[in-house]
């Protein structure tokens, strides 16, 4: 698990940066309404982005973060993956997460981020006109796996996503399996502490994507630990400063003028 409760975003809020956020629901190409935190720019730069969620789904740190991005130009909407199986849109300490991620299923979570990328692209979500992804953990995963959908991302981006694969979950999609057909920029933070993810596996997502001459910046922060880009991780206060500020410049040298 990446949040906890308390988790989130270490990242100050930006004063009339944004153009306000809202609570909604998008529909999935089965039918499926599920919860959404959308949030506008102020100033738009034609970026959009899809933002991802660990494990906890729809919690109140990515749709902070959403609300971040809105404040830096970007327009951005986070989601949550449990509308098929979960009986509340309680996403809260009491959520039993776990027992849900597991009936998840790979289709299913890339049909809910196509119609995520399909609201950014469309009027209420700004008309975006490079879109971008970012994911945490399971979400991580799942984001650099957007670099291979053909969604046509500009570029995607991975917080300690699994790169060889979701250890508890073998059988899902492996991001490394699909570097050879990326067709976007990738970023990538880690934490040199995380002990789910030691550098040999990163070492190895590095080198796939160097063969598969994907353009890539891979940032692994010493003594970090997984999940580490979090407010309440002060003595990471520096390495999540960083971390945002490499977000921000991806963002902007992948964004069409």
């Amino acid at each position: 698990m990446c949040v906890t409760d308390d988790s989130r975003p270490p990242i100050l809020p930006i004063a009339g940066g944004s153009a306000g956020s809202r609570d909604l629901h998008l529909t999935s190409a089965d039918g499926t309404r599920f919860m959404a935190h959308a949030a506008r720019a102020g100033t738009p730069t034609g970026a959009g982005m899809v933002v991802i969620p660990d494990v906890r789904g729809l919690h109140a740190y990515y749709k902070e973060l959403a609300d971040r991005f809105a404040e830096v130009g970007v327009d951005a909407v986070a989601i949550d993956f449990f509308a098929r199986t979960a009986s509340t849109e309680e996403r809260g300490e009491s959520f039993d997460f776990m027992a849900h991620v597991p009936q998840t299923r790979p289709e299913t979570l890339q049909a809910d981020i196509a119609a995520a990328a399909a609201y950014l692209r469309g009027k209420d979500g700004g008309q975006v006109r490079s879109l971008f992804s970012v994911g945490f953990c399971f979400g991580g995963a799942l984001s650099y796996l957007q670099a291979a959908s053909g969604l046509g991302y500009a570029g995607v981006i991975g917080f300690y996503g699994w790169p060889l694969g979701l250890k508890r979950w073998p059988d899902r999609p492996k991001p490394i399996d699909a570097a050879a057909r990326y067709a976007c920029p990738v970023l990538s933070i880690f934490g040199g502490a995380d002990e789910g993810i030691p550098q040999a596996s990163i070492d190895e997502f590095d080198a796939a994507l160097r063969k598969a001459s994907v353009p890539h910046d891979l940032t692994v922060y010493p003594g970090a630990p997984h999940s580490f880009f979090d407010r309440k991780q002060t003595e990471f206060a520096d390495a999540s400063a960083d971390a945002w500020r490499r977000v921000q410049a991806f963002v902007r040298q992948h964004t069409r003028a």
